[in-house]
């Protein structure tokens, strides 16, 4: 793989002045982690709790090249070619922007409160039945993460696939305009980073942002039932020429029926103005449906062919940590969705949860959503809409903020049925001591809440 010549980077950057001398030297790869890093390679010093300059002994010892400096009263040590910048950090985006515009892949940009990365990784799956496909790893998908997905992908990709994350206005309006996606899509309105933005409909601008970097007469596509959405492009900063296509109940394009929910799998069948076609997918949860549906519009919109879609989507692979099975200790079953919440999707899992039939009992452990500022208490409370003790025989709630959702079940439940917790290890000592074979759990949470250490300490060896 090649990034560039130094030459090329360093005209790319717009930097300051270079090291002349190794011009010709061609960069294989670039990361602002020194553990990423090998021969031949760009390190990229950003500056966060620590200074990353402070780190380029290590670059150096793991086979660094050259270096974006920015600290201009400093002269780096011999062993690497320095390229004397304004700020890592922009030089960084600027070279991100210039390879992308190198490659010159199809690009597609996803944006949501939730359900971005598996739409991401449907979409992945789905053009990878056409074309070479990158897509986002993990969760790289705010300015530093963006940037460094664009410059892991290969030179030979020919669809890159881009989670875009905010947390506040004009982030995701900077990630769109530095990738300028010819197709983006946005999988639903919720409730996070209500404390940033102050409202659904703040959330709704903040994510049509979006727009402001979508390629003339490219594709914007959404949920039909998203109101906030139709309500809000009219504001919104876009090209003056583009397609909205909507999915979903309420659109004529693309829509689902019939959906089926199993404890492995959801069962749905495609219906467009043409056709019937009975869809697969191998994750939980009437939601995934609506993922699928985005996925499904994007490929077509990128000339993949249906029938491919739904092969490739029957046996696409989601991202660690979302909505997966997991085998628990003593013949438990963990449903681990403990990467990332928010209210709706909190209520969505639930609700496909306790859907699926069970053999065993069923056990909620729930945690606390962040960043929902002066609402939280309320909608906390709120997912107890979706809580019954008909369907749930165990909750097991963490964090300051469940208090709100204690308080609301605790009429409903028994005492022995209803449990909330500070301490995380009385919490894991207590489920290690009431789970039995058979039971089904659902680890819930924001990641920030640290559940992920729940589902660890309950899984089999």
């Amino acid at each position: 793989m090649s990034i560039g010549t130094v030459a090329e980077i360093t005209k790319a950057v717009e930097a300051i002045d270079y090291q002349s001398a190794h011009r010709f030297e061609v960069i294989e790869s670039v990361a602002f982690d020194t553990r990423k890093l090998g021969p031949n390679s760009l390190f990229v010093p950003l500056q966060g709790q620590t200074d990353g300059h402070d780190y380029i002994e290590q670059a150096i010892q793991a086979g660094a090249t050259a270096v974006l400096w920015g600290k201009q009263d400093v002269t780096p040590p011999d062993g690497i070619c320095a390229i004397w910048v304004d700020d890592p950090l922009q030089a960084f985006q600027k070279l991100a922007k210039w390879y992308l515009e190198k490659v010159s892949p199809r690009i597609v940009g996803i944006t949501g409160s939730s359900g971005k990365t598996t739409t991401k990784d449907m979409t992945a799956a789905a053009l990878g039945a056409r074309y070479r496909v990158y897509k986002t790893q993990g969760n790289f998908n705010n300015d530093i993460g963006l940037p460094q997905t664009i410059l892991d992908m290969p030179e030979s990709t020919e669809a890159l696939v881009l989670e875009m994350g905010m947390s506040d206005f004009h982030e995701i309006e900077f990630l769109s305009k530095l990738a300028r996606p010819e197709v983006v899509a946005i999988t639903l309105i919720g409730e996070s980073h209500m404390e940033q933005l102050g409202s659904k409909e703040g959330i709704a601008k903040a994510k049509l942002e979006i727009l402001s970097g979508l390629q003339e007469n490219g594709t914007f596509i959404y949920p039909a039932h998203e109101d906030l959405i139709t309500a809000g492009i009219a504001q919104a900063e876009k090209p003056t020429n583009f397609k909205i296509v909507t999915v979903g109940e309420g659109s004529k394009e693309l829509s689902a029926r019939n959906i089926e929910l199993y404890s492995d799998h959801t069962a749905f069948e495609l219906v467009t103005p043409t056709e019937t076609v009975e869809v697969t997918l191998p994750v939980l949860g009437a939601y995934n449906v609506s993922n699928a549906l985005l996925a499904i519009e994007i490929a077509r919109t990128l000339d993949v062919p249906l029938s491919d879609i739904v092969s490739a989507l029957a046996n696409f692979e989601l991202t660690k940590n979302r909505t997966q099975w997991v085998k628990g200790q003593n013949g438990v079953a963990i449903l681990n969705d403990a990467y990332n919440a928010s209210p709706i999707a909190m209520k969505s899992v639930i609700k496909s949860f306790v859907s699926v039939e069970a053999t065993g009992r069923r056990v909620l452990v729930l945690g606390d959503i962040r960043e929902l500022g002066e609402h939280s208490k309320e909608l906390h409370a709120s997912i107890s809409e979706v809580i019954s003790p008909s369907e749930v025989a165990l909750v097991y709630l963490y964090g300051e903020e469940m208090e709100a959702l204690y308080d609301a079940l605790k009429d409903q439940f028994d005492s022995t049925a209803l449990h909330h917790y500070m301490d995380k290890e009385a919490l894991i000592a207590d489920l290690k001591a009431e789970l039995k074979e058979g039971d089904q759990v659902l680890i819930k949470s924001s990641n920030g809440t640290g559940l992920l250490a729940v589902v660890d300490a309950l899984k089999a060896e």
